[in-house]
């Protein structure tokens, strides 16, 4: 291997690991997704694989009874982890590979049901690992840019939900890069379309038990994973939390955009209370602590600007 190889592929693998927030050691650790440690069968009563985990989790959804609000809305509150580690690197399926050599992990992918994203022909060949956006660019993650939706939810190892009494407002904190997401449940329109943000709009409302939410006005300069896998700006995303019982949330969401898929699809997973006494989210000073641009932009890299999809 040629000398600058070596380096942009050193380069790459920190700045994976940059995007990702966590230290070499939390990723020897991490569950992977779809197996689980040795120690753990079961996701809140459900089979510890996604494929298995999510129509189970619709099941006892029906009969989970979830602790209220004093507004009489369902207790979602709480720090919460995705236990799904290995699929911050790919969404879909993959072997043991990458740079970071991230363990082999079955896609979250739950529609369609051979867990591949329904990308348009045109755009098949940018996105994932071997895709030209490795070649050209870097995670937009990795300059501790916002994760954008439904990455908030797996990009971060643990998540905090609070639900102010009496607002027409949720809140969702991430550690990864100091984000949140303001979710309003006053029932708002939808923002312009000329407005674009890295999280987007994000509006709530509950169907029984379920905490509905609808993002749109995302600015279509985010990847959903390390392997580059993305949409555009004209994406909008359906998410559903559900308590399927006092410790798991069965968490799906819908991705459309018409303009780089086929057809809309679906991922889900658990999110998991984090039980320990006294836990914080860390101040992860993502920004503040970022060393490495100039050196990769030294090798080839550029940020991600989007695409602009054929006419």
């Amino acid at each position: 291997m040629r000398q600058e190889d070596i380096v942009r592929q050193g380069l790459y693998g920190l700045v994976m690991a940059l995007a990702a927030g966590l230290s070499v050691g939390f990723f020897t650790v991490t569950p992977v997704e779809g197996q689980a440690p040795a120690t753990v069968t079961t996701w809140g009563g459900c089979p510890a694989e996604v494929a298995k985990f999510h129509p189970c989790a619709l099941e006892k959804a029906k009969t989970f009874t979830p602790p209220r609000t004093v507004d009489d809305h369902p207790d979602l509150q709480g720090y919460w982890r995705r236990p799904v580690g290995s699929n911050i690197w790919d969404i879909e399926e993959h072997p043991n590979y990458g740079p970071m050599d991230w363990p082999a992990a079955k896609s979250l992918i739950v529609d369609p049901p051979d867990g591949k994203i329904p990308y348009q022909p045109w755009a098949a060949r940018l996105g994932r690992r071997n895709g030209e956006h490795h070649t050209k660019y870097i995670d937009p993650n990795g300059r501790c840019f916002q994760a954008g939706v439904p990455r908030d939810t797996l990009i971060s190892p643990v998540g905090q939900l609070v639900q102010p009494a009496g607002q027409p407002y949720i809140l969702w904190h991430i550690e990864e890069a100091h984000a949140y997401r303001i979710i309003f449940t006053d029932g708002r329109p939808p923002l312009g379309n000329d407005l674009k943000l890295w999280e987007g709009h994000s509006v709530g409302r509950w169907e029984g038990n379920t905490l509905v939410v609808t993002t749109t006005n995302l600015n279509g300069k985010t990847w959903f994973d390390l392997a580059g896998n993305f949409a555009s700006d004209a994406t909008r995303v359906v998410e559903r939390w559900t308590l399927i019982e006092a410790n798991t949330i069965h968490y799906q969401a819908t991705i459309d955009d018409p303009k780089i898929f086929t057809r809309p699809w679906t991922i889900a997973y658990p999110q998991l209370r984090e039980m320990t006494k006294d836990f914080r989210i860390l101040e992860e000073a993502c920004h503040e602590g970022e060393r490495d641009w100039e050196h990769i932009r030294s090798q080839g890299y550029r940020m991600f600007p989007g695409v602009t999809p054929p006419n």
